[in-house]
């Protein structure tokens, strides 16, 4: 069960990448966040096999044991939501329908933040907060908020 008065955040896969394969040390805050309870990262059965399966694409050449850990490490840092549940609002479609997924899972989770390095999902981050939803940032804008 996540607080009310906690953060909850969706992170798109490449986000995921920087965080849990490649340890990007500007991001270092938003791990601090998830694992002192600061923030709650959700996500759903769709989202996370996206995950594993861009974990298996060649040109990142992980090893097994690189790819085990980035999956243990989301799991124990991302919660999966019960059921996908439709949205009842009208949210953009995204130009990229692989990522119409992450702006669904934000929109039926109660997020506060998509966080997304993916231009698809960014260009609709004014239609987005007009509607009073969520807000779409960069980890870049999320870290120095």
């Amino acid at each position: 069960m996540i607080p009310k008065s906690t953060s909850r955040l969706v992170l798109d896969t490449n986000v995921c990448l920087d965080l849990f394969v490649y340890r990007d040390p500007r991001w270092q805050r938003l791990v601090q966040s998830m694992e002192n309870g600061e923030v709650a990262c959700v996500t759903r059965e769709d989202c996370r096999t996206e995950w594993t399966l861009v974990l298996e694409y060649p040109r990142f050449a992980l090893d097994d044991r690189a790819k085990q850990s980035a999956l243990d490490e989301f799991d124990r840092l991302i919660l999966m939501t019960d059921t996908y549940q439709p949205s009842e609002m009208t949210l953009p479609v995204c130009k990229d329908r692989d990522d119409q997924k992450f702006l669904e899972l934000a929109a039926t989770s109660g997020a506060h933040y998509l966080i997304s390095k993916d231009k698809a999902l960014l260009k609709l981050a004014r239609r987005v907060r007009k509607l009073g939803l969520f807000e779409i940032t960069t980890p870049e804008h999320w870290v120095a908020r």
